[in-house]
């Protein structure tokens, strides 16, 4: 019996390297045992795992999505993840389909595993709330099911790379400085803070923004299991709010007779005077203002722009300059009304480079684009549109969540996570920089195409 000595619970390297050379060996799956750090092997011990093979030694390929596979389900918590992987690889090697049959037991198991890890980086990232301990210093502690916190790590720092934080949590805990991300031992409950001056005011955001119509009790506690309930401070509002749901659904209903739901008007404008005094990247330094988003929060549509230029950070209104004009052309000419879509920017605040007396627009970073994702995510949440359109790279990434290229992205439907529908087109800058005019003309009709498909798919959707 072999026994493989891995260096972390979540260690993929260290499990691929020697699954691949016990496999180049020849090594059944029922003569490795698989163990983390010092914890014990095989009841009866045996030899050591083989070393990694040589750069000679016969490797093999595999597809890509048993990779993609293994990188999720080795972050389960169940102990015999590490054989599981190295049985399908082994029979990968005489059965090269394997991964797609969907019938087979094994693939089904590790399919399962890989659903529970990612259904977890999905709470973890929703049910991770920071507590200020220090100006400046924020500290968050979270239980995941699973082995994900080394995982998640980049999307925290992604989000919150102006701050500086730590999340604790029994089994490692990850740190930010401001300049390099280190991981330290687990911590206990008591490690970190209990609350802090910013709960209240986050409590008094999440009853505005609370609507009873959506309340599903069995839905919601589906979702959001009270296992995560003791560390997220609105939670303490959630019975008062289910109580007395009905009364404010029957008051959201007088209030739609006159046309916007009372509750959802009042979220928005909460969401807005919040965004006013936004620090949560260093570009508020140096702009004028926050240019949130503007239009009816029942809108069908919401088109998402990369940033305010110049002449929308003097304003304080999104769309207001050239592209802003060439935008409401295109629209004209699509046959939207303007008036009946919400139009808003990836990024809030507006970056760019001095020059002079000029300010030169700058592409934002991807720090900048994610850490103003949260906004973004409230918008939607509050409008609900059947349709989003992205114009441009930036606001692509916004909403998918990942880098896209215009082409590749472009006039094909992107299921969002909140059930809504996704699509990309051009920014309306990109048809200002066109120097040759039948160039010009030619991606303005694509643009107004693009404009167009969107109407019909809003009009498909409503019925």
């Amino acid at each position: 019996m072999r026994v493989v000595r891995l260096g972390a619970e979540d260690d993929f390297d260290g499990w691929r390297t020697a699954a691949r050379a016990l496999a180049l060996a020849g090594v059944a799956p029922e003569d490795v045992s698989w163990a983390v750090g010092d914890e014990p092997g095989d009841l009866f011990g045996g030899a050591p795992a083989l070393p990694p093979p040589a750069a000679d030694a016969g490797a093999f390929s595999v597809p890509r999505a048993f990779v993609q596979l293994a990188e999720t389900a080795i972050l389960h918590e169940d102990r015999a993840r590490f054989a599981l992987l190295y049985q399908a690889l082994v029979r990968l090697r005489t059965v090269p389909g394997l991964i797609a049959d969907a019938t087979d037991p094994l693939v089904r198991r590790l399919d399962g595993m890989a659903r529970e890890v990612r259904r977890d980086i999905h709470k973890m990232r929703a049910y991770v709330r920071f507590r200020e301990v220090e100006e400046g210093r924020f500290v968050a502690w979270y239980e995941p099911l699973h082995h994900i916190v080394r995982h998640n790590a980049q999307f925290f720092l992604n989000r919150f790379a102006a701050m500086r934080w730590s999340i604790l949590t029994p089994e490692v805990a990850v740190h930010w400085d401001g300049e390099r991300l280190s991981e330290g031992p687990g911590a206990v409950r008591a490690d970190a803070p209990d609350g802090d001056p910013v709960e209240e005011t986050w409590k008094t955001y999440y009853a505005s923004v609370f609507n009873p119509a959506r309340v599903k009790v069995g839905a919601m506690l589906r979702e959001m299991p009270k296992r995560y309930w003791k560390n997220m401070p609105e939670t303490a509002l959630v019975g008062e709010l289910i109580a007395g749901a009905h009364k404010r659904e029957m008051a959201m209903v007088e209030a739609s007779r006159d046309g916007i739901g009372g509750n959802v008007a009042a979220a928005w404008e909460a969401l807005r005077d919040e965004a006013a005094a936004c620090t949560r990247c260093p570009l508020y330094k140096d702009a004028t203002q926050t240019v949130f988003g503007e239009g009816p929060v029942d809108a069908p549509f919401m088109f998402v722009g990369e940033q305010p230029g110049d002449q929308e950070d003097l304003a304080g209104r999104p769309f207001v300059g050239p592209a802003g004009q060439m935008f409401n052309q295109a629209l004209d000419q699509a046959e939207i009304d303007r008036s009946r879509v919400y139009v808003t920017n990836a990024v809030k605040h507006f970056k760019f480079e001095q020059r002079g007396k000029r300010r030169i627009h700058s592409k934002p970073g991807t720090g900048e684009i994610e850490a103003c994702r949260w906004w973004i995510e409230q918008e939607r949440d509050i409008v609900r549109p059947a349709v989003t359109v992205a114009l441009g790279a930036t606001a692509a990434r916004s909403m998918l969540g990942k880098a896209v290229t215009i082409s590749g992205a472009r006039g094909q439907a992107h299921r969002l996570e909140d059930g809504g529908e996704g699509w990309v087109t051009v920014h309306p800058s990109y048809l200002l920089r066109i120097p040759d005019r039948e160039t010009a003309d030619l991606e303005f009709k694509r643009f107004v195409e693009d404009l167009r498909n969107a109407k019909a798919r809003v009009e498909a959707l409503a019925g």
